[in-house]
C-alpha cells in the first residue's frame, strides 16, 4: 500500500515538475511575434518627424532652382558659342584681307576667294531652314538639339587650325545649317522653361496635376523675366567677342592715316562698306603658334558651351511629352510651320521678324564699318562693338517693365528709337580719318537700347501669344528665325548698295513691321478669330509605365476595328471645326483651343448615344447566341 501510495504522488506530481518543451515555445513564440508586429507597425506607421506638405515643398522649391539653373545655362552656352564664333570670324576676315598675309602665308591659295563662299554658305544655306528644323528639333529633342548645334560651332573653330577650302567652306554650311535650328530651340526653351516654373509653382492646383492646358495669362510673367536674363546674358557675346581683336590683333595694325589714306567720303554718301579701303593692314605677321594658341583658347570655350549645354541644361518635356511630339507623323512636322503662317498673328508679326534680323546686321556691319572705321580707323572697331554690346545687355532689363505696361511698349519703343537714328545716319557723314567720337559712340548706346527693346520684345510676345500651346511652341520660333534667316540673305545681297538705299529698305521695313503690329492688335482687341492648325493626336499605342491601357479580354478584333473607325470619324470631325471654325479668340480671355460648353455638351451625348448602341447590338449578338 505503500509503494503504491508513493507511485501515486510521483504520478500526480510528474505533470507540475516537468512542463511540455512544445508549451515554453509556443509561448517564447507568441511574445516574439508581439515584439516583431510592434517593431513593424512601429516602421510603418506614420513617422512623427515626416511632414508630407513641408517635403513636398521642398521637393517643389529644388524644382524652381532646377528651372532657373536651366535658363541660366542655356543663356550662358549660347553666349559662350556666339562669342567665340563671332571673336574668331572677324579675326578670320581680317587676316585674309590683308595682301601681305595672303601672300606669304599661302601664297596663290585664295583666300578671298574661300571667304566669299564661306560668308555664302554662312548666309544662303539658313533660308532652306524652314524645311528641316522642325523634324530635326522633334527627332532630337530641344536639349540635343541645342547640343549638336554648339558642336558644330565648334567643328567651324577647329576647321580654322587647317585653312584650306575643303575644311573652312563645309564647316561654314554646316554652320549656316545650324543656326535656324539654334535659335528655334534656344527661343523654345526658354519658353518651356517659363511654363514649368509656373507648374512647380502652382503645384497644387487641380489643372497642374492633371497635366491639362494652362490657363490664359498664367506663366505670361515667368516668360517676360525668363526672356529677358537670356537676353542680358547672351548680348554680352558681342563684349567677349572683341577680346581676341583688342588683345591680339590691335597690335599688328597700322595706324588709320595708313588704313584710311585713299579713302574720301563716309557714312551716308558712300555706296559698298569703305569704298578705297587699303589692301594692307599689319604692320607684321602675327606668328602661326600666336594664332594657334588663340585658336586653342576658342576651341576650349566652344567644349565648355558642349558641355554646358549637354550637363547644367534639364530636358525641356516630360519623356512622355517627347513621345507624343514626335509620334503624329514626320509628314504633319514638315508641313506644321506652313499651315502655322495661315494665323494672322504670325503672318502680321513677318516684318518684324526680318527687321530684327536687318538691324543687328547693320550695326555690326553697316554702321560699325561704314561710319566708326571709316571716321576712326580699324582699331577702334572693338569700341564700336563693346559699347553697343554693352549697352543691348543693359537696357535688356527694360523688358521687365511689361509685367506693368502693355505689350506693345517694348515693339514700338525699340522701333521708335531706331526710326529715328535711321532718319539721323541719312543725313550723317563722318569725316575720314577725323571724326569725332561722341556722336559715334552715342549712336552706339541708342541703336543698342533699339535692339534690346527688339529683340526682347519680339521673343516675349511670341511666348506670351502661344504660352499655353506647348507643342506648337518649336514650330513657332523656326517661322520667326526663319525669317530672321531671310534678313541675313538680303544683307549679303545688298553689300554693294549705295549707303542711303540701305538706309530706305531699313526705315520702310520697320514702319511695316509697325503698323501690321497695330493692325494684329487691333484684330486682337477686336476679337477676330484666328485660324490654328490642327496637330493630330499621337497615334501610338505603348504598353508602359505611362501609356497603360485598359484592354477588353472579350472584345473581338471586329468590334476593335468598328471603336478604331469612330475615332477617326471622330478625329477628322475634330480637325474641320478646328480649322474651319472660326472659333471666337480674344487675346485676354477665353483659352484658344477651347470648346463651346454646348459643343462639348453634344460631343458627350454623341458619345453616350454610341455606347449605348453597341450595348445594343451585344446585346442583340448574345440573344442570337443563346436562341
Amino acid at each position: 500500500m505503500e509503494a503504491t501510495d508513493g507511485e501515486d504522488l510521483i504520478r500526480d506530481a510528474d505533470p507540475l515538475i516537468v512542463p511540455p518543451n512544445g508549451g515554453m515555445n509556443e509561448l517564447l513564440n507568441v511574445g516574439q511575434e508581439d515584439n516583431m508586429q510592434g517593431q513593424m507597425d512601429e516602421f510603418l506607421g506614420p513617422q512623427a518627424e515626416y511632414n508630407e506638405e513641408e517635403e513636398e515643398r521642398k521637393y517643389y522649391r529644388r524644382k524652381r532652382l532646377g528651372v532657373i539653373k536651366n535658363v541660366l545655362a542655356a543663356s550662358f552656352g549660347a553666349m559662350i558659342v556666339y562669342s567665340v564664333y563671332m571673336g574668331l570670324l572677324q579675326m578670320q576676315l581680317i587676316l585674309h584681307y590683308d595682301m601681305t598675309y595672303r601672300e606669304v602665308k599661302y601664297s596663290n591659295l585664295g583666300l578671298q576667294d574661300i571667304d566669299r563662299k564661306m560668308l555664302m554658305g554662312i548666309n544662303v544655306t539658313p533660308i532652306i531652314g524652314l524645311l528641316y528644323t522642325p523634324v530635326l528639333i522633334r527627332f532630337l529633342g530641344t536639349k540635343w538639339m541645342m547640343f549638336l548645334a554648339s558642336g558644330i560651332y565648334a567643328l567651324f573653330v577647329s576647321t580654322n587650325y587647317w585653312e584650306r577650302y575643303y575644311t573652312l567652306v563645309p564647316s561654314a554650311v554646316a554652320i549656316g545649317v545650324a543656326i535656324v535650328p539654334l535659335w528655334a530651340s534656344l527661343g523654345n526653351y526658354i519658353t518651356r522653361m517659363a511654363q514649368q516654373y509656373y507648374e512647380y509653382a502652382n503645384y497644387k492646383e487641380e489643372h497642374v496635376q492633371e497635366q491639362k492646358k494652362l490657363p490664359k495669362g498664367a506663366c505670361h510673367s515667368y516668360i517676360i523675366v525668363f526672356q529677358s536674363v537670356f537676353n542680358i546674358i547672351f548680348s554680352l557675346s558681342f563684349i567677349f567677342a572683341e577680346l581676341p581683336m583688342r588683345l591680339v590683333l590691335n597690335g599688328y595694325l597700322r595706324d588709320s592715316i595708313h588704313i584710311l589714306h585713299n579713302v574720301k567720303k563716309c557714312g551716308a554718301e558712300i555706296s559698298g562698306v569703305i569704298p578705297g579701303f587699303n589692301t594692307t593692314v599689319l604692320t607684321n605677321l602675327p606668328r602661326s603658334m600666336l594664332l594657334i594658341q588663340v585658336e586653342s583658347v576658342l576651341m576650349g570655350f566652344a567644349f565648355l558651351a558642349m558641355i554646358i549645354f549637354l550637363v547644367l541644361c534639364g530636358p525641356a518635356y516630360r519623356p512622355t511629352e517627347e513621345i507624343d511630339l514626335r509620334s503624329i507623323g514626320w509628314g504633319n512636322i514638315f508641313q506644321l510651320p506652313f499651315k502655322h503662317l495661315r494665323d494672322y498673328r504670325l503672318r502680321l508679326l513677318c516684318p518684324f521678324f526680318v527687321y530684327s534680323g536687318f538691324e543687328v546686321l547693320f550695326a555690326i556691319k553697316g554702321f560699325s564699318l561704314s561710319y566708326g572705321v571709316c571716321g576712326l580707323g580699324l582699331d577702334k572697331l572693338w569700341l564700336l562693338i563693346v559699347v553697343y554690346g554693352l549697352s543691348c545687355s543693359v537696357f535688356s532689363t527694360l523688358s521687365l517693365c511689361l509685367l506693368r505696361l502693355p505689350r506693345w511698349v517694348c515693339l514700338v519703343g525699340g522701333a521708335a528709337v531706331h526710326v529715328a537714328l535711321l532718319v539721323a545716319l541719312m543725313v550723317f557723314s563722318p569725316e575720314p580719318k577725323n571724326a569725332s567720337y561722341g556722336p559715334l559712340l552715342v549712336i552706339s548706346v541708342l541703336w543698342g537700347l533699339g535692339t534690346a527693346l527688339n529683340k526682347t520684345g519680339v521673343s516675349t510676345l511670341l511666348g506670351i501669344l502661344y504660352a499655353e500651346e506647348k507643342e506648337r511652341l518649336d514650330f513657332v520660333y523656326t517661322i520667326y528665325h526663319w525669317f530672321q534667316a531671310i534678313a541675313i540673305f538680303i544683307v549679303y545681297l545688298w553689300s554693294n548698295l549705295p549707303m542711303r538705299a540701305k538706309l530706305s529698305i531699313l526705315l520702310a521695313t520697320v514702319l511695316l513691321a509697325c503698323y501690321c503690329y497695330w493692325v494684329m492688335e487691333r484684330r486682337l482687341a477686336g476679337k477676330v478669330p484666328y485660324r490654328l492648325p490642327r496637330i493630330p493626336r499621337p497615334r501610338h499605342k505603348v504598353k508602359g509605365y505611362r501609356y497603360l491601357e485598359e484592354d477588353n479580354s472579350d472584345e473581338s478584333e471586329s468590334e476593335k476595328s468598328e471603336e478604331d473607325d469612330e475615332e477617326d470619324e471622330e478625329e477628322n470631325e475634330d480637325g474641320v471645326v478646328e480649322e474651319m471654325g472660326a472659333e471666337g479668340r480674344e487675346d485676354g480671355g477665353q483659352d484658344g483651343g477651347a470648346e463651346s460648353p454646348r459643343a462639348r455638351r453634344r460631343g458627350v451625348e454623341g458619345h453616350w448615344q454610341r455606347r449605348e448602341g453597341n450595348h445594343v447590338r451585344e446585346g442583340e449578338r448574345e440573344e442570337r447566341k443563346g436562341g
